[in-house]
This record gives C-alpha cells, structure tokens and sequence, in this order.
C-alpha cells in the first residue's frame, strides 16, 4: 500500500505497473492491486519467476522476500526493503500512525487475511506422490467447515501458469488450501488462507479471533491428509 501511494503522490501510471506473488503467498495482494487500478500476476514459487515480469513495481513471496525496487535489483532483497520499511514507519508517524495502525486499516478495508503452513518431513519419498494422489482422487469438498467451491489441479496447463505439483482448493467466503510437494527438502507442504471481512473497527479483533479459528480447523484437516500428528 505505500508503494500505491508513493506512486499516485508522484503521479506515476497504474496502467502497466504490476504488483505480482507467488501462488502460495497471501492474496491481500490482488485486493490491493483491484482497488488501486494496478496489474496483478501471480506466478510460481521462487523469484526466477516475479523477477522478470515487465512493469513489476512490487513481488513478494510467502517465504519471506520482497522485490521492492526492481528497477535496481529484479529479485528478493532484504535491504531495499528494510529502507522502505523505515521509511514507510517515518511516513506513518508523522501522520500520528503507526505499522500496527497501518495493519489494522488494511485489515479494515480488505478484510483480516491469515495464513499459515502445515509440512510433513519424510525419510521414504514415495510417500509424497502417494498423499498427492490420493488427494487427487478423492479431493475433500469440504475443509474446516467451509465448502470446497473450486478445486484446480495445477498440473494441468492454465492460461496463466507453467503445470507444476500441486492442488488448488478454493473455498466459501475468500479462503484457500493449496498443497505442494516441497522445491528444496523431503516434504509435503500445505499453505493456508482465511478471509474474514470486518464490519467496523470495533469488529477487528473479533475478525481476527474468527480468523485464527478457521486456520486452526484447516491444519487439522491438513495434517489428516499427510497422516501427521505435527
């Protein structure tokens, strides 16, 4: 959000301009993106795929990078965005902000976004395909209470992503499953969303509880499916 309001200060285009993520990260993103008027893409994991994209302003992952001035570094760096981060706190508290209110009126206006991640480490690979198979086979139509409104296997070709290993869970009211063999280690990886919208700031702590309940019952489910009492 600062980097939309640096660029509408200085009068910059949103036409053209991309905010990109990758698949398993949040998608408070693409709500930021809608409302500003900016491009959004969302790619596979790792920044050999965010980097390069034309007209990038601003990719981040769910594991912890951020390309925040791809004019000068086109990948993840913690520096630039560790300057941005001081100077967004100095913005905000000459304002009479701060980067916990900054937070809230997001979570305000886009509604409380929580993730989280459930893994299993195995010592026999061939455990992976087999958890990944048989969620294939038989994919739940319900996690955590909440109903399974679209279900995508990503191995199949799309329009907008390369075929890769991994199941795309969609579910009533915002929120997201996708499970994922690991790039890098012996695991089977399960990313978590919860969507909960906020009525009123008075409604914002509620949110957030009812948030943390859904990812809860989520990862119950998920470590159902790795067959894991993590």
């Amino acid at each position: 959000m600062h980097i939309a309001h640096k660029r509408a200060a200085q009068g910059l285009p949103t036409t053209g301009a991309v905010f990109a993520q990758s698949i398993v990260s949040s998608t408070q993103l693409k709500a930021i993106a809608q409302a500003r008027g900016y491009e959004y893409r969302v790619t596979l994991t790792g920044f050999k795929w965010i980097g390069p994209i034309p007209g990038l302003v601003f990719g981040y992952e769910e594991a912890l990078g951020y390309c925040v001035d791809p004019d000068y570094v086109k990948d993840k760096d913690g520096i630039s965005a560790g300057l941005l981060l001081m100077e967004m706190a100095r913005d905000l508290k000459e304002q009479g902000h701060t980067l916990q209110s900054a937070l809230n009126d997001l979570a305000i206006e886009f509604g409380v976004y929580l993730t989280d991640q459930v893994s299993i480490r195995v010592s026999d690979l061939s455990v992976i395909p087999s958890i990944m198979q048989a969620l294939r086979t038989n994919p739940p139509t319900n996690i955590a209470g909440q109903r399974v409104t679209e279900f995508i296997d990503l191995q199949q070709p799309s329009e907008n992503l390369p075929p890769t290993d991994g199941l795309l869970f969609h579910l009533e009211g915002g929120g997201r499953v996708i499970v994922r063999p690991s790039g890098t280690e012996p695991k089977v990886k399960v990313y978590l969303q919860s969507v909960v919208p906020v009525a009123s700031p008075a409604d914002l702590d509620s949110a957030r509880a009812t948030a943390r309940t859904q990812i809860n019952a989520m990862a119950a489910d998920a470590r159902e499916w790795l067959g894991s009492d993590l």
